[in-house]
């Protein structure tokens, strides 16, 4: 409704000339283009100003003037006009439009640019009574607009509103509504927010069309927030728009990702029963998607072929995608479908999305198919299809497919990204495909594709794998190719330091985060505090805790649980109740991890009741046990000898259904070759085959030690064969059980080949395996290929102990050659080795034994090392009389 002051207010009196208000250039022909504004994402949805106008002027009245009135000449004569006869004759053109403007030209000419504000809105008003002058009065509101104007444009709409009623114009607010179409067009887009909320306040109805085009251009020019704004105020006035009011909002509530929002306002606007448009289904259903809301999505998309609309090729391509990333890929190819039956192509990107949906199922295979059927079909696979396919190649490990996607790639002339050689490589090196992972890290470095995102897959995975020297070199790579390490790389190194046990290297790299002005995060001071409870230094590990929080960096759960571990690990399994009491005071929440911890903790220390008071406590606290605390108590019952209870938790475990780990089966299959009872250890070993699981090297040195403690060599070497073609790498305890075996049963030659073939695998006999060859030679009798092992000691650098020399002075004993070993005696002082009980031991009763003296039972340590000195010097003795 357009309000209007009081008809009976006085005219104007002379003194009170407004001549504030500044006209420049005032002509008939607008400098603006008269093209409407687009809809932001179609063509098809353009405002037509001109057929706007003609619809508001349908039901304008028609003037007195005759057309053919002369519209050039001015009409103002060579006298003095005051105020009131300005208006006054202004009014007397009322019904006149064309000569109104002819008398304001004139009084323009001869006054130049100054212009009462009275008579220039009541030339406006004039000429918007009229349907045949409004493009006059849109003309001249577009010049003042672009010109130099001074009043604000709240003030202008007021003036007009009063002048309206002061004059007894009728209610026209077409003329308010032709000033904020000049506003949006002349690109004074605050000015025209500024008309819009006058207009609102004065209860002038603003035309929808032109409300459209404000909007659209608030939304082009990113002033979303003050577009959604205007839109509000809109909707409280009860002036709710159309269908592309909508679309446009719901626009712009997308392009910030207010997705709630879009689909308030969609809500609203259909409870208002606005009908929507195809564009406008397009916007309803692309917030439907990003939601994500699949079934609204494909129930706008029905509701819309309902209703005659033609879904275009970007809508179905938005529904297709939103079925991929809920990995519905039916309804993706069934959509797909009926886009291809309306007459729409299959074209690239949907091909892609259905590839896509493929591989996020697990079925590569099918994705690999529809690519070579689209190759066939002859569409061009872009690059993000090539990356879909090389990603999802690299995740299941067909490097080889990978590979070959990657060179036909490059063939169609498809520069490789970032994204795709970061793919490759991942997959390289989770096969441990060193070689071909270094090759393509070369070339990428060549082209200068390479960035730190590459530099830090190839970082991690070589700190991960403890090869701390090579990462320290593509350290020096990057700085060469002058690729700025980021924190992220930081922590890489630090992780690969603390893992060696370098702590001094890790906690420099600190220094080096500080001087390239980066902040160290949580993970950069848990990695940390982890790498010093690894090394034991329980103090630095909690110093760094505080420091950590001095410098206001919220530890999150991981660190909580890294401390809690760390102090397990160090033994101080007893101290971490008042440390989680702290924790939990900070708003830690204890889960099965920490719990799993403690427990861990309590049961290596020897504390089995504490560690079972933790378990009672964890599930009296609402924490479910899981497969990893179960293999904590099993294993922990298992290590302090109470089988019994670990099969309790076992049965426990397999009522609930809960799958166990090879850890868990690892503990019982120990705990029962320990007690000699094989028969149940095979039973877990052939129950663990059979639920696909793979036995660890720690499971068959358990059963091969189970056997061979029996006596069942046989079995022991079975098992060996069976590691061997299963691809098991063998350890050298492995070899050292199977050796130790086979020797006690006298089979030199297949100790032999065993020893022979661990030498092949490069394994490297320690001080055990030594000791384990000399005894077994020594009980056979082999007292010179026992002494020829103790040369390939020394060789091989070994440390040489007491219980080598005791053995092959027992042999020497046994064979009678008491100056053997009086002489490996001597040669043990001179290594350095201190002679035990055990030694005198064997020295005295070999003594005894060649002199058929009966050995006294009880006899003391210092006894016996008082008759070896005597022999001994006796001995000496006599070889000096000789």
């Amino acid at each position: 409704m357009w309000m209007r002051s009081s008809t009976n207010l006085p005219s104007i009196p002379r003194y009170k000339l407004r001549f504030f208000l500044q006209l420049n250039n005032l002509c008939t022909k607008s400098r603006i283009p008269t093209e409407p504004i687009p809809d932001p994402e179609s063509k098809n949805s353009e405002i037509d100003v001109e057929e706007v106008s003609s619809a508001i002027d349908s039901d304008e009245s028609s003037c007195d003037e005759s057309p053919d009135t002369n519209f050039t000449e001015p009409i103002v004569r060579d006298f003095l006009l005051t105020s009131r006869d300005i208006v006054d004759t202004i009014l007397s053109y009322k019904r006149q439009p064309k000569k109104a403007l002819m008398f304001f030209r004139g009084l323009e000419r001869k006054w130049g640019s100054e212009r009462t504000v009275d008579a220039f809105c009541l030339v406006l008003l004039i000429l918007t009574s009229c349907s045949e002058t409004h493009g006059v009065a849109r003309n001249l509101l577009s010049d003042y607009v672009v010109g130099d104007s001074r009043a604000a444009p709240s003030a202008l709409v007021e003036l007009l509103e009063e002048s309206g009623g002061r004059y007894k114009f009728k209610s026209h607010p077409q003329i308010v509504n032709y000033l904020l179409n000049s506003y949006v067009r002349a690109n004074k887009i605050k000015d025209a927010v500024d008309c819009f909320k006058t207009m609102l306040k004065h209860n002038i109805d603003p035309r929808i069309p032109f409300v459209n085009m404000l909007l659209t251009a608030m939304v082009r020019r990113k002033m979303i927030d003050d577009a959604l704004d205007v839109f509000d105020e809109m909707v409280r006035r009860k002036v709710h728009g159309d269908c592309f009011t909508i679309q446009v909002v719901m626009y712009a509530c997308l392009k910030q990702g207010k997705i709630d929002k879009a689909e308030k306002y969609f809500r609203e606007a259909r409870a208002r029963g606005v009908e929507l448009d195809a564009v406008g289904y397009s916007f309803a259903i692309q917030f439907a998607c990003e939601l994500p809301n699949l079934n609204l999505a494909c129930s706008l998309l029905k509701e819309m072929k309902h209703k005659g609309l033609v879904p275009s090729k970007g809508t179905y391509q938005c529904v297709i995608g939103a079925c991929v990333k809920q990995v519905n890929v039916i309804e993706a190819r069934r959509l797909k479908d009926e886009m291809v039956n309306s007459g729409i192509p299959m074209n690239t990107m949907v091909a892609t999305s259905l590839m896509k949906g493929y591989c996020m199922q697990g079925d590569v295979t099918s994705a690999l198919q529809l690519f070579n059927e689209i190759v066939e079909a002859g569409l061009t696979p872009n690059k993000v299809t090539f990356s879909v396919l090389i990603d999802w190649c690299s995740k299941i490990g067909n490097m080889e497919k990978a590979c070959e996607l990657y060179s036909q790639m490059k063939l169609m002339g498809i520069q490789p990204t970032t994204f795709i050689v970061n793919y490759l490589l991942k997959g390289f090196l989770k096969l441990d495909l060193l070689e071909d992972a270094n090759r393509l890290f070369d070339e990428v470095v060549e082209h200068g594709i390479a960035n730190v995102v590459t530099c830090n897959i190839f970082l991690s995975w070589l700190c991960n794998q403890g090869k701390v020297n090579e990462a320290c070199n593509l350290w020096d790579k990057m700085m060469g190719m002058g690729i700025v390490p980021s924190l992220v790389s930081y922590n890489h190194m630090i992780l690969g330091y603390s893992r060696k046990g370098h702590m001094d290297e890790a906690y420099s790299l600190m220094n080096g985060i500080l001087k390239r002005n980066l902040k160290p995060n949580v993970f950069t001071y848990t990695l940390l505090i982890d790498g010093f409870f690894r090394k034991g230094d329980s103090k630095h590990a909690l110093d760094l805790f505080d420091q950590m929080v001095a410098a206001k960096i919220v530890p999150t759960d991981f660190t909580f649980n890294t401390v809690i571990n760390g102090l397990c690990k160090v033994g101080w399994t007893s101290e971490t109740g008042d440390m989680l009491n702290k924790f939990v005071q900070k708003g830690f929440i204890p889960t099965s991890m920490t719990y799993n911890s403690i427990i861990d903790g309590f049961f290596k220390e020897g504390a089995v009741d504490k560690a079972l008071s933790v378990y009672k406590e964890m599930s009296e606290n609402g924490i479910s046990p899981n497969v990893i605390t179960y293999t904590s108590l099993i294993n922990g019952f298992c290590k302090s000898n109470n089988i019994d209870l670990a099969l309790e938790v076992y049965d426990e475990v397999i009522n609930k259904d809960i799958k166990l780990d090879i850890t868990a089966y690892g503990a019982l299959i120990d705990g029962f070759c320990k007690q000699q009872d094989m028969e149940n250890a095979c039973k877990l070993f052939s129950e663990l085959l059979e639920l696909g699981l793979s036995p660890s090297t720690i499971i068959y040195n358990s059963m091969i030690s189970g056997f061979r403690n029996l006596k069942n060599m046989e079995a022991a070497l079975k098992l060996h064969k069976k590691m061997i073609s299963q691809k098991i790498p063998c350890d050298l305890q492995i070899y050292t059980t199977l050796i130790d075996g086979f020797l006690e049963e006298g089979k030199l030659i297949l100790v032999s080949n065993l020893y022979s073939e661990m030498l092949a695998k490069g394994i490297v006999p320690d001080i055990v395996m030594c000791t384990v060859f000399i005894n077994g030679l020594r009980k056979r009798g082999q007292l010179e290929n026992a002494h020829k092992c103790l040369q390939e000691m020394d060789g091989n650098n070994a440390a040489t102990t007491v219980l080598v020399y005791n053995i092959l002075i027992a042999g020497h004993f046994r064979e009678g050659n008491l100056q053997e070993a009086i002489r490996l005696h001597d040669e043990m002082l001179d290594r350095g080795l201190v002679p035990d009980d055990s030694t005198f031991d064997n020295l005295v009763n070999g003594k005894l034994k060649g002199l058929n003296t009966p050995i006294r039972a009880g006899r003391t340590p210092i006894y016996t090392r008082t008759l070896f000195h005597g022999f001994r010097s006796n001995l000496i003795g006599a070889k000096s009389d000789e």
